[in-house]
């Protein structure tokens, strides 16, 4: 008996197309809305579950999908804007910590109003009762034991997350 594996384009062109969709319709809401990009969220995100300690650039690189460069032009932005601050690292010269502000925290509050409702429309309004739990499941199936960065469910509560 020979087994047929599936054709992983089949998968993939309709899994890369929709992200695509979400992400642009979520990008359009938040600008719209006159609020930074999803890409902010993040880091703000991060910063406000690590708490008043913070996190070290590398730790907060190995939780984001951006390369090191990105994360860094990022934090630079978020730093001017006065969303996170840096400060000294004890034990590292060289090294600094990053912690939110308080203004960055209203920032990825506003943004969560937004972020939420729109990934309700692009996602949440076209799936049944019980398919998106599913769809979780099965492409919890393609992410690798060895991957680098453990998704996080934002609840947009700040300290609250769910694995």
């Amino acid at each position: 008996m020979t087994r047929t594996t599936p054709d992983p384009f089949a998968v993939w062109l309709p899994l890369a197309r929709a992200h695509k969709a979400i992400l642009t319709h979520v990008e359009a809401a938040l600008k719209s809305a006159g609020l930074p990009g999803l890409d902010r969220y993040d880091i703000l995100w991060e910063l406000e579950q690590a708490g008043p300690d913070g996190l070290r650039p590398f730790e907060l690189q190995g939780r984001l999908l951006l390369p090191q460069y990105g994360v860094s032009r990022l934090v630079d932005r978020l730093a001017r804007a006065g969303h996170l601050t840096r400060s000294a690292c004890d034990g590292d010269g060289r090294g600094q910590v990053l912690v939110l502000t308080p203004e960055g925290a209203e920032v990825r509050a506003a943004m969560w109003a937004v972020y939420s409702a729109a990934m309700q429309q692009a996602i949440g309004d076209h799936l049944a009762k019980g398919e998106a739990r599913r769809l979780a499941e099965l492409l919890g199936k393609l992410i690798r034991d060895d991957d680098t960065v453990t998704p996080r469910q934002d609840t947009g509560q700040p300290g609250q997350s769910a694995p």
